[in-house]
């Protein structure tokens, strides 16, 4: 059975449960999400970084 290394969310630990030993908080997987050449949302992923880096207002 292949298991994932989790982080919690709260105190930063790694951990391979679902809930932190430490903090009894939830984790999250810690791989990045698969890359694909062809980006279905590299779209709207452009338009938030422009937003939240000029502000909604200066881009209309």
């Amino acid at each position: 059975m292949a298991m994932n290394i989790l982080k919690c969310l709260k105190c930063n630990e790694y951990t391979m449960k679902v809930v932190c030993k430490t903090c009894g908080y939830k984790t999250i997987s810690t791989k990045p999400p698969r890359y694909s050449p062809i980006d279905p949302y590299g779209k709207y992923r452009l338009m938030h970084k422009k937003e939240s880096f000029f502000g909604k207002k200066q881009l209309l």
